[in-house]
């Protein structure tokens, strides 16, 4: 296993000082220009759509509009927001949340980007809804079929597999600190609930993460915005300690400022998955009048996840003074203490059971990834129809994700976590390269929206024949035949 460590480690040093930070941080600036800062100047435009779709009613399986804003938020919205801002904090310091605020910033147009493309490229259901991502529009509209399958791969791998096992292993080590249950009895009686919702379908899913992510989120934001109320006169200092160390970092950060960076980034990712491929796979779900619609409320979704609830964590844990960098009280445990301090004892049995709740909700909404994924790999391969994994694909799949969350109750912690930022390396770098061969089309789409919202128009209507290549426009009235 020491051996196996050792050669993730390696990789990931490479892919994450080399690779995806360049790319991740040069893509996002450059959207954000290409955009003219659409996370700025249409920030109140977001928050209005993900309000006003909050009511929409559906029919059948369609999903709406705040439906798929919850299922991505639900898949964001996890332990990244809890144990992985407590990591970041211990390995890099304070310093590390200044460049998550950063990656937030900039990924929050490429996040924009990547959905509005998975809108455009949509399929329509035969049973109603859509679906699609970036494996479809790899396929469909850049017709790189062999890339779209490494792509859909590595999601099933990193999301529905991996990323599975970190939520569970963050939820066992929070209900044995706080409750003291053995985290077989833990992990199975998550592994069950997982299963419990799986096997209902997509729709189930959406109809539980609508239900389930508003509330919860909501609840742990007051818990945290409490303890800087009663905190308020170190909040000035936290601030300024959080913008020095991220440029000039304490003397305990191992590695200097390329740890910080390095740091804040991939908890940051790993967090708002921005840029990642994974929340374009819940908006082509949603039933939107234009593509631009779906790909601010989902931009929105960036900000709730890192500006708002990472931050929450963080304050919590600067604020309490429980921390000491490179320390052994790390991840889900030092937010519990920090918590612990202000509210009681009983704090750490509250935060296990929203961690619980957090955890259980991205298992969910990483499957659904996955499932999307899953069928595009049953579809491309559509003339092998006499193989076991064309006729019980789904259901292998499901099986495996209930193993991995099994797995996660047994798994060591920085292993997992490494694992989880290798795949999301080659994932980011993957779909990266795709969106930046599709941005243009983005674009064109944004400047239709603004255009028909300055003549007066509320609700802009997508007309496909503004975009130049009609390949892969399957939802809009061009094409009838899909892949």
């Amino acid at each position: 296993m020491e051996i196996l460590n050792d050669i993730v480690n390696n990789i990931n040093y490479f892919l994450w000082t080399y690779v995806v930070i360049i790319a991740l941080i040069g893509s996002g600036i450059f959207y954000t220009l290409r955009t003219k800062f659409v996370q700025l100047r249409l920030i109140k435009e977001m928050f209005r759509l993900i309000l006003s779709s909050a009511g929409d009613t559906t029919v059948g399986k369609e999903i709406s509009g705040f439906q798929a804003f919850c299922v991505s938020t639900a898949a964001r919205v996890g332990v990244g927001n809890i144990a992985g801002v407590a990591i970041a904090i211990v390995m890099g310091g304070a310093g590390a949340i200044f460049w998550m605020w950063v990656v937030a910033f900039i990924g929050c147009a490429t996040g924009f980007v990547e959905s509005t493309l998975a809108q455009i490229y949509k399929l329509p259901k035969e049973d109603g809804g859509f679906y699609g991502g970036p494996a479809y529009y790899i396929c469909n509209t850049l017709h790189m079929e062999n890339l779209a399958k490494l792509f859909a791969v590595l999601i099933l791998c990193t999301f529905g597999f991996i990323c599975a096992a970190v939520q569970t292993n963050t939820i066992v080590n929070a209900f044995e600190t706080a409750f003291n249950i053995n985290h077989v009895v833990t992990g199975f009686v998550v592994a069950t609930l997982t299963a419990m919702t799986i096997f209902g379908g997509a729709h189930r899913v959406a109809k539980f993460t609508e239900m389930i992510v508003p509330s919860m989120a909501g609840f742990y934001l007051i818990s945290v915005l409490i303890v800087a109320i009663i905190n308020i006169d170190k909040v000035p200092g936290m601030f300024a300690m959080i913008i020095h160390d991220a440029f000039t970092p304490q003397a305990a950060v191992g590695g200097g400022f390329a740890t910080v960076l390095m740091t804040g980034v991939r908890r940051g990712l790993f967090s708002n998955e921005a840029g990642e491929g994974t929340v374009p796979n819940a908006a082509a779900t949603a039933n939107a009048n234009h593509p631009v619609r779906q790909g601010l409320i989902q931009a929105a979704g960036v900000y709730v996840d890192t500006i708002i609830v990472c931050s929450a964590t963080a304050f919590a844990v600067l604020l309490s003074e429980q921390y000491v960098i490179g320390g052994n009280l790390t991840g889900v445990s030092l937010v519990q203490i920090s918590l612990a301090g202000v509210y009681g004892d009983y704090a750490m049995q509250v935060l296990a059971v929203i961690v619980f709740m957090f955890a259980l909700s991205s298992i969910i909404g990483n499957y659904y990834y996955g499932e999307i994924n899953i069928e595009f790999l049953k579809c491309v391969d559509s003339d092998r129809n006499d193989g076991i994994f064309y006729r019980h694909g789904m259901n292998i799949f499901r099986v495996g994700v209930i193993a991995m969350v099994l797995f996660g109750a047994f798994a060591e912690l920085n292993f997992i976590w490494d694992l989880s930022d290798l795949f999301m390396a080659m994932l980011a770098v993957t779909n990266l390269y795709a969106i930046a061969q599709l941005s243009k089309y983005v674009f064109i789409a944004l400047d239709d929206y603004i255009s028909q919202k300055k003549r007066g128009i509320k609700e802009p209507v997508f007309n496909p024949n503004i975009i130049p290549n009609k390949d892969g426009i399957f939802a809009w009235g061009i094409d009838k035949t899909k892949k």
